[in-house]
């Protein structure tokens, strides 16, 4: 009896060291893995202005009726991104508290004009419903045709010399914040950065 329990004893501590060592491997290569994650960035797509050029200068008709000027050389040197978005798009709808915390944080030096198309009366009742007042709101087929803005929703950031710096579909916060990385790091895109660091990674090992 006191042989069996002894035994029994000894095959439960061998058990248990090994599966203390099977998640310590595990976790091992979690963080491995976590290392080798590449930031998730804007999608950028190859259609309308290329990252580096001037974005074309578009007059379009808010929704309120007055003209605004999309593009060109702004006299404040302010940035502007362009969010395409519709009332019928869900992603758009969630994607709102990100792009509002986004318009706060980067208040000083950026302006959030959104676009869309369609006729007026349905959007003003998605601009009262989502509280979208304090942003520019846009009204122009000829705007997206410009980008050729296919999916939603959709960003492009344009510096205030007219230049686009950055654009891509950007379903998620992290998404939209890599425009911004972009730009501040001279980048089309933030998978630019992570080709970059493959590149210099092989580079070395080579």
């Amino acid at each position: 009896m006191t042989t069996a329990l002894v035994v029994s004893n000894v095959i439960l501590w061998v058990l248990v060291v090994a599966l203390a060592g099977i998640v310590a491997a595990l976790v091992r290569q979690i963080g491995v893995l976590y290392e080798r994650v590449a930031p998730a960035g804007a999608l950028m797509v190859a259609r309308g202005p290329r990252v580096g050029e001037a974005a074309p200068l578009v007059t379009a008709q808010a929704i309120d009726g007055a003209p605004r000027e999309i593009g060109g050389v702004r006299a404040d040197a302010r940035s502007t991104l362009l969010f395409f978005l519709s009332p019928t798009c869900p992603v758009c709808k969630q994607l709102l508290p990100a792009l509002r915390s986004a318009a706060q944080h980067e208040r000083a030096w950026l302006d959030v004009v959104l676009a869309s198309d369609g006729p007026r009366a349905e959007h003003e009742p998605f601009v009262r419903a989502e509280r979208l007042e304090e942003f520019p709101y846009v009204l122009s087929a000829p705007l997206g045709i410009t980008y050729e803005v296919a999916k939603l929703p959709y960003a492009v950031l344009i510096d205030g010399a007219g230049i686009v710096r950055a654009k891509g579909l950007v379903n998620t916060r992290e998404h939209l914040e890599s425009l911004f990385e972009a730009q501040e790091r001279g980048l089309a895109s933030i998978q630019d950065f992570v080709r970059g660091g493959a590149e210099m990674t092989e580079g070395g090992r080579a």
